[in-house]
């Protein structure tokens, strides 16, 4: 089990099937996986890279996972290097965690990271981020039951 992780925003979507749809367009890279592209390159790449993985907070509530696959160099057409995080397209539902906005990435130790609900489809219903949040505070998971191991 990987030790690090990171956590990013996911601004300007409204819930994981939204960031879905945006992976499988124009957030896909040129071998269908999803990337993220983003301007530091994380300095503990291999602890990242020894399965790690990116949570996405939604509208201020973690809702979903991706393994980190790699990191890539990438430039735009300003010639500025950047790093593109390979993510692996399965999306995994997370137990809802609050957070507040911050620019950029930050890491996310194991410990701290919320814990799996299981694999994402897209033909589940979803709640709102706040309503699953809330339920979450009350211990009322919305999901398929924890994978055990």
């Amino acid at each position: 089990m990987a030790g690090l992780h990171l956590i990013k925003l996911s601004v300007g979507t409204d819930d994981v099937a939204d960031l879905a749809r945006w992976q499988a367009g124009p957030g896909r890279g040129h071998d269908g996986r999803p990337r993220h592209v983003t301007r530091m390159w994380p300095k503990r790449e291999d602890e990242l890279l020894d399965g790690g993985s990116i949570f996405w907070a939604i509208k201020g509530v973690v809702l979903c996972r991706q393994r980190v696959l790699a990191l890539e160099e990438v430039r735009g057409a300003d010639g500025i290097p950047r790093c593109a995080i390979v993510l692996d397209p399965e999306l995994v539902r997370v137990t809802p965690m609050p957070r507040r906005p911050f620019q950029g990435w930050r890491y996310l130790p194991h410990d701290e990271a919320p814990r799996d609900l299981g694999q994402w489809d897209a033909a589940e219903e979803e709640l709102p981020p706040k309503l699953s949040m809330a339920l979450a505070e009350f211990g009322v998971v919305w999901g398929p039951a924890p994978k055990q191991g």
